[in-house]
């Protein structure tokens, strides 16, 4: 084995830090992979075994030139201690109501991981239920998991660790607080659907020993557990060995007399799923069908009246609707129609009090309405500014419900909504350490290169001037029918107190506008993607907000893929890139762990005319050399099982390789964390590093105190 090594070397001149950077060797290889009859390269293959002594020796290493390079910029400990600063105020959920009690979880301010507390009615005094601080001792362990059995007697609580996916169960007798003993473990995409005194839960076959961070997952079972019980005396309720890359997942009514089992099949390109259910008061324990086959077509049971349910369904309407299905009758020319599709897509409905509330977004924001049952609209409940608001629903036995309201400026508020006035009050607002009356938000409409108006949110401090001088940092997602919508985040903050711009772009490929606005961005169309993405780099330039050597750019996930993707296409028009846990291989995304379930949204390479597009745009791929790529640092962490820290590795290898330029090329790996960061530890040490790294590679020193803007924001 070659071993690695590395140099590294700092000047600093002039203030300004110029790093003259030697990345740690990385051995080539000349393995070949045949698509085909295309013929591709992968010569850092070997960097996909996450377990060899090598490929940790190279992260090790590559850890020492990027820690090394951050720890010369003078300003980061100011930085960090500001970012705790306004992180550092007590954050609360909305209640939830099980019995006589109202659970909440509550971070003091810097807690690694938020405590779960519960209280006698909205007064009294609260108690401690748990802390999972005490889970680990970095705080890197997590209550993935609270699900409290109808009477409140049980509860399932669940622990995620260093980030992973991963998830073993527990149950607790909620009266002694003490736990039964119930251990189940490879719990994956999962909920807990009670029924009585037992639930059911979602998990994969124990995975191969030394691998299980990358192994493929497949064969996902439906388990039925009893509280108090061994796992091995669980009973197997559903699973499907001919097409083992399915989703299977359970939920149950709110009177637990039906079970709904969901299967998706996305690793065969169906964006929808399949529904059936088990009605408890039938001798015929089996699953029956409402739709039967795996579609392009989502269905999802809202509540039901008897054997009448409510299923929100895009079926029939791009931008969903409400159907009363009879499951005496359920196929689907019986179907009645409750909330019609409008020109808004409807996002989600909940139920309380005989009520139901209707979700809608428009230009991405949100807007809520009240129905009653026979789905007639009572009122619009009226929010407090442009923003996101989440919550609204309940029991059929509640006479009020919280729901919580927030922005880029406006930190989450926690409002009551009283059902039968129709009346919200604020139950709880945050106190922040900075004014939100200093900062403006503006929503722009900018064009696409092939005319689509593209909405984008623009944030500043008031009075920022349009002279092309602004550090400015971009982001967006742009896949997976998600949208990106208008919310706080307090570790925004210190980079507006800088005179700094935030800007979200809402490009296609989300759902901001519904199905017709996410497929207009997947698959062959990806290419829309992108070049969203690129024109509201322009549109910020040719507005005086930045210029080319101010502009950042930021995306996570499928956002990384997106940050990879727009640097190989135009290199030019940014100063700093910032692809994080990215799906960068788009050749063999599929290979590892759950990465089956993005073909519907990608392709796969194991197709022919997927493949030509795939390898046209995949970020690893299209690296060429003789380029000056912008200041790039590319993060990723070890526990990450969802997007395999290898997308990362192999790109990052390949940079460093071919970028011919002055900028800086690295790759920030965080330990025990996984797809994003495991604790607020976590979170404040990786956007410290981030901001350090783009203002360093602007040529800003940020000026703390005063919430001054940098004194030195002159022309690059």
């Amino acid at each position: 084995m070659k071993r690695i090594f590395y140099l590294f070397m700092i000047l600093c001149v002039s203030g300004s830090l110029i790093a003259q950077t030697k990345y740690p060797v990385t051995r080539k290889t000349d393995h070949t992979d045949e698509y085909g009859g295309v013929k591709v390269s992968d010569p850092y293959r070997w960097l996909e075994d996450d377990n060899a002594a090598e490929t940790k020796e190279w992260v090790t290493a590559q850890n020492a030139v990027t820690f090394g390079y951050l720890s010369k910029i003078a300003y980061r400990p100011l930085m960090k201690k500001r970012i705790e600063e306004v992180y550092n105020y007590p954050k609360y959920s909305a209640p939830f109501k099980n019995g006589d009690y109202f659970y909440f979880y509550k971070n003091d301010g810097l807690q690694n991981q938020s405590v779960l507390y519960r209280q006698k009615g909205l007064d009294a005094a609260p108690e401690l239920v748990m802390d999972p601080n005490k889970l680990s001792a970095d705080g890197t362990s997590r209550l993935a998991v609270f699900s409290l059995s109808k009477d409140g007697k049980y509860a399932v609580w669940g622990i995620s660790k260093g980030g992973s996916d991963w998830q073993t169960f527990y149950v607790r007798d909620m009266q002694t607080g003490k736990d039964l003993g119930d251990s189940l473990l490879w719990v994956k995409v999962s909920g807990v659907a009670w029924q009585g005194d037992g639930f059911y839960y979602s998990r994969y076959p124990s995975p191969e020993k030394g691998k299980e961070l990358s192994s493929k997952n497949e064969n996902h079972q439906v388990w039925f557990h009893k509280a108090g019980t061994s796992q091995e005396s669980d009973e197997l309720v559903f699973e499907d060995k001919t097409n083992p890359q399915r989703f299977h997942g359970v939920y149950t009514s709110e009177d637990q007399r039906f079970a709904f089992l969901s299967v998706s099949d996305r690793g065969k390109g169906f964006d929808g799923n399949a529904l059936f259910y088990r009605d408890s008061k039938k001798a015929d324990k089996g699953f029956s069908p409402i739709v039967k086959e795996v579609g392009n077509f989502s269905y999802g049971v809202v509540d039901n009246d008897g054997e009448k349910l409510y299923i929100q369904t895009n079926d029939g309407a791009k931008n969903s609707r409400l159907v009363l299905v009879d499951l005496s009758d359920p196929m689907p020319k019986s179907w009645k129609t409750i909330i019609a599709e409008k020109e808004e897509p409807l996002q989600s409905i909940g139920t309380a009090g005989g009520k139901m509330y209707v979700r809608y977004l428009k230009d991405v924001t949100t807007r809520v309405y009240e129905y009653d049952m026979t789905g007639k609209m009572i009122k619009e409940i009226k929010l407090p500014a442009l923003g996101t608001a989440a919550g609204f629903g309940g029991k059929k036995t509640d006479n009020f419900f919280f729901y919580t309201f927030n922005s880029f400026t406006f930190p989450p508020t926690i409002y009551k909504y009283d059902i039968a006035t129709g009346q919200s009050s604020v139950f709880r607002k945050p106190e922040v350490s900075f004014n939100p009356g200093d900062y403006e938000t503006k929503q722009v409409f900018y064009p696409g290169k092939d005319g689509t108006k593209i909405p984008m949110f623009i944030v500043h401090k008031k009075g920022v001037k349009l002279d092309g001088n602004n550090p400015t940092l971009l982001y967006a997602y742009g896949g997976f029918n998600i949208s990106s919508l208008p919310g706080f985040g307090p570790t925004l903050i210190p980079w507006l107190e800088q005179g700094g711009v935030y800007a979200l772009a809402n490009i296609r490929g989300g759902s901001e506008y519904g199905e017709k606005w996410h497929e207009a961005g997947m698959r062959f169309k990806k290419q829309n993607v992108f070049d969203d993405f690129i024109a509201a780099g322009e549109y910020l330039i040719a507005s005086k907000y930045t210029s080319k050597e101010r502009l950042a750019i930021r995306g996570g996930s499928n956002g990384g893929l997106l940050v990879g993707a727009v640097i190989n296409q135009r290199p030019d028009l940014f100063k700093v890139a910032i692809p994080q846990v990215g799906v960068m291989d788009m050749l063999r995304f599929h290979k590892f762990t759950i990465g089956w379930n993005w073909i519907a949204e990608y392709g796969s390479s194991d197709n022919a005319e997927d493949f030509k597009n795939l390898y046209a745009y995949s970020p690893l791929h299209n690296i060429k050399t003789g380029i000056n790529y912008p200041a790039t640092m590319i993060t990723t962490a070890d526990h990450d099982d969802r997007v395999v820290p290898a997308h990362s590795f192999k790109y990052a290898a390949t940079l460093q390789e071919k970028n011919t330029g002055p900028n800086p090329v690295l790759i920030r790996i965080a330990t025990n964390s996984g797809h994003g960061a495991s604790n607020t530890a976590k979170v404040i040490e990786e956007i410290t590093d981030l901001y350090c790294f783009v203002f360093e590679n602007m040529g800003i020193k940020p000026v703390f105190g005063g919430n001054a803007a940098p004194a030195n924001r002159k022309p690059f």
